[in-house]
């Protein structure tokens, strides 16, 4: 067997913050000191392992000297730690505006995971894989993900299964809040075609009309109207990828999807503190 050294690339202080959340959780359950196999900031370690690296939870356990068992459940109790300090959706949309952020950016992305077989019934009567994305052709979460002007994420909805379109999405989770904030804050959304009809306050690209022949140019106010928009909302890619890039774990998820929110929450919780954002 061959040993080595290795060195996690997070900084002190989100371990020793992560190992501060743990203590108040143990304290919260009544666990008494000693009685658990890793200190709280041996569970952080491995917990940002974890998140940072994607390392699978059976080499974390052995690493730590510790059973698979406990290695998952001490993962599940740093992401509930974490996923609890995640921001509400009114909060972030009040903070945004309170900072003079101009606009923030909606966007939707697929949290792919391992092929399930739960079994659903479509509008056409058959029997789909509910966790299906036919538009990436994966299986996955939908998950929707609210950005500032510059792409920083300040928000993540809970997950949907893949078959959700993103606007169905959208309804069920933020829109409402979306058009307060556009009527009291000032606040508009910009999002991409894919949330066309999403309502007032969110604006999308301007499509051909179905009366319109196909391959009639739009007008050249419409067409400037697309490059402006497109230009400000392509900064909200920047979000997605600043999660799954940093937090390696959201670029496949191999525990059940339904984690996913937590997961996410967890992962923005990260994010904000690394940033010195309010959270």
């Amino acid at each position: 067997m061959i040993t080595y050294r290795a060195t996690l690339d997070v900084a002190d202080e989100l371990a020793l913050y992560l190992s501060r959340l743990l203590v108040a959780e143990r304290r919260r359950r009544g666990t008494r000191r000693g009685r658990r196999v890793l200190t709280p900031f041996q569970q952080a370690v491995l917990g940002l392992r974890w998140f940072r690296h994607r390392t699978p939870i059976p080499v974390l356990a052995r690493d730590h000297r510790i059973s698979r068992a406990t290695g998952y459940r001490y993962i599940d109790e740093v992401i509930t730690v974490l996923a609890a300090q995640a921001p509400d959706l009114h909060q972030a949309l009040m903070d945004a505006a309170r900072r003079g952020v101009p606009h923030v950016i909606l966007d939707g992305t697929l949290i792919t995971c391992d092929r399930l077989g739960e079994k659903t019934v479509s509008k056409k009567g058959r029997q789909v894989h509910r966790w299906f994305s036919g538009k990436h052709q994966r299986h996955g979460g939908t998950v929707l993900l609210l950005t500032d002007h510059t792409g920083f994420p300040l928000w993540s909805s809970p997950v949907e299964p893949g078959r959700v379109h993103d606007l169905t999405a959208a309804e069920h989770h933020v829109l409402g809040a979306l058009y307060w904030a556009a009527s009291q804050l000032r606040l508009p959304t910009l999002a991409d075609g894919g949330f066309q009809g999403a309502g007032i306050g969110v604006h999308t690209p301007v499509k051909h009309s179905k009366s319109a022949p196909r391959r009639s140019p739009l007008h050249p106010d419409n067409r400037t109207y697309n490059t402006l928009l497109t230009s400000l909302r392509a900064q909200g890619e920047r979000g997605i990828a600043l999660l799954t890039q940093r937090w390696r774990t959201l670029q496949h998820i191999t525990t059940s999807p339904r984690k996913i929110t937590a997961i996410l929450q967890a992962a923005l919780t990260l994010t904000h503190h690394e940033h010195n954002q309010p959270h």
